[in-house]
């Protein structure tokens, strides 16, 4: 007796459970009979698939209501594995099952909307007493949050490896006391070492300037209150304290250069909120710091522009009146010779500084519009304006240039080019001497571009390589008193303005003795990249006094160095 009750309680507890799995929404079960028409469709298989029961139950089979490709490549798959022809539908589906073998797979199933989602399907074969197959119970699990998952994880993995393998940005992770245990490959790029040459060895403070190692760890121990050792514990105190840190810092590169770099600095932290690394992300911010120097320079020359056409206004006066009080002098009776030859040496000096403000202020007024200029044209007229000096020193002026060649750029600063370089160039040779202007059509070395050169060049007695590198400095000069150091520098900034270049080649040796300017101009025409020059309020008034053609020609250019 006691034994059939537990028999009989078995039986219910059975039939609970069978209930309970038919009317669980977290699963569906599907059973089908021997041929795969659905027999048995529960809750959970209602709840994912959108169908009732009773419109799949003895009316299809679970391969209508899945993806049919998935089944063709199952189909196709199953029978290279089992070396027979398996049928693209329910077989396809049950058939490892019917052979006794566990079978677990993804299927995507199609909801009565014709949506879809993924599902995991495990298979089993119904068997009666005689162990023949008489159906198949299919329970599916919906995937779809574990693909999202996976997904999720595939993008971070991919954007991670797309973090490490950026070239653009320096990715350098530390453990929680610097050492540096992630150098990515920008960080190799930018910084010259490998990720094998700094890993486990070095932190990113031995990678950077010490001085600004010093001063920050000073600004941020008086900020704080606090003792900051200067070195890893000051590039990263602000983010250890869970503080936005942004920076500025000069990495120094692996041959001894540096570059600015912004740094962004992250503690790295465990599921406790330990810290056990720290991110610094960093950017090479030279280009912005070229930027922000030429602006600096911009200003400065705004300033300089100005403060010189407030100078011109002040000295225009009293200048003149000095000039002209030396000629009056001039006029009176029986002035003593050694009184003259004083006179000739004061009115020397003042017709320098007319023509040193003259030369400034020429380079800080507003500049024409850019055009297109024949390049023979502009020789021509340079020459032409420079004769008196030309015969004056002897030596012969040759012009070689294509009448075509056209050249971009505001007429009278290239002019004025021109006229420095020839003037220099007549300063630098004795009689009888050649000087050649030559204009040419040059390409750049990737072919990209053409390109006008034009060279001075003279026989002269050259420089040597100390000098050349100093040749655009302005004030420098190599000429004592009577030069004033202007001349080239304000020939290369007008240069620089009409989106050209300029170089001198120089020697004072040998058979190629002499000295070469080259500048190279867009034979295109395009806008010129305009330097942010500083124009004067108001336009300098001329200095009021007498001036001779020989100063006229003086007073547009500037002697060499």
């Amino acid at each position: 007796m006691l034994k059939s009750n537990r028999a009989k309680k078995s039986l219910l507890k059975a039939d609970a459970l069978q209930r309970a799995i038919f009317n669980s929404a977290n699963f569906s079960s599907i059973a089908t009979d021997a041929d795969g028409v659905i027999q048995i469709f529960n809750v959970g298989a209602e709840r994912m698939l959108g169908y009732t029961a009773a419109e799949v139950m003895n009316k299809v089979t679970p391969a209508d209501i899945s993806d049919s490709q998935e089944i063709i490549a199952r189909a196709a798959a199953l029978s290279l594995e089992f070396g027979t022809l398996i049928t693209p539908g329910f077989e396809a589906l049950v058939f490892k099952a019917s052979r006794g073998i566990e079978d677990i797979y993804e299927l995507t199933y199609c909801r009565k909307d014709n949506s879809r989602f993924p599902a995991i399907v495990s298979v089993t074969a119904l068997r009666d007493g005689q162990d023949a197959i008489i159906g198949y119970l299919l329970i599916g699990t919906d995937n779809s949050a574990r693909k999202r998952a996976e997904e999720a994880l595939l993008k971070a993995g991919a954007l991670q490896r797309a973090i490490f393998n950026s070239a653009n940005f320096s990715s350098i992770a530390t453990d929680a006391d610097g050492v540096i245990q992630i150098f990515n490959v920008g960080a190799e790029r930018m910084l010259g070492y490998t990720a094998a040459e700094v890993m486990n060895k070095v932190t990113p403070a031995d990678i950077s300037d010490p001085q600004e190692i010093v001063a920050r760890a000073a600004a941020l121990s008086l900020e704080f209150g606090t003792l900051i050792t200067p070195g890893f514990e000051a590039l990263v105190f602000k983010a250890s304290r869970g503080i936005e840190d942004i920076y500025e810092l000069t990495y120094v590169r692996k041959d001894g250069s540096r570059f600015p770099a912004v740094v962004s600095v992250t503690a790295l932290r465990d599921g406790q909120d330990a810290i056990i690394g720290y991110l610094l992300i960093g950017t090479d911010n030279s280009a912005r710091k070229r930027v922000e120097e030429a602006l600096l320079r911009s200003e400065m020359l705004a300033s300089a522009g100005r403060m010189a056409a407030s100078i011109s206004h002040e000295i225009n006066n009293p200048l003149a009146a000095m000039v002209n009080t030396l000629y009056l002098a001039r006029k009176v009776a029986n002035v003593p010779a050694e009184a003259l030859g004083y006179l000739d040496i004061a009115d020397g000096e003042l017709m320098r500084i007319a023509h040193i403000t003259r030369q400034t202020l020429g380079f800080y007024r507003e500049s024409s519009a850019a055009t297109s200029n024949s390049v023979a044209d502009l020789i021509g007229s340079v020459v032409n304006l420079l004769q008196a000096k030309i015969r004056a020193n002897g030596a012969s002026v040759e012009q070689q240039c294509e009448e075509a060649l056209q050249v971009v750029g505001i007429p009278g600063e290239l002019r004025q080019v021109l006229a420095n370089l020839l003037a220099n160039s007549l300063d630098a040779v004795g009689r009888d001497c050649r000087i050649v202007l030559r204009a040419s059509t040059s390409v750049d070395p990737n072919g990209s571009r053409r390109r006008i050169r034009i060279t001075v060049a003279d026989c002269g007695h050259g420089m040597g390589a100390a000098t050349s590198k100093q040749i655009f400095d302005p004030f420098f000069t190599t000429k004592g008193t009577i030069g004033t150091g202007l001349g080239l520098w304000v020939c290369k900034q007008l240069v620089e303005k009409n989106s050209g270049s300029i170089r001198v080649r120089s020697t004072t040796e040998g058979l190629r003795r002499g000295t070469t300017f080259s500048i190279m101009f867009p034979r295109d025409f395009e806008t010129p990249i305009a330097v942010a020059l500083g124009t004067p309020t108001a336009e300098p008034r001329a200095i009021a006094f007498p001036v001779s053609a020989a100063s006229l020609e003086s007073a547009l250019v500037v002697g060499v160095c």
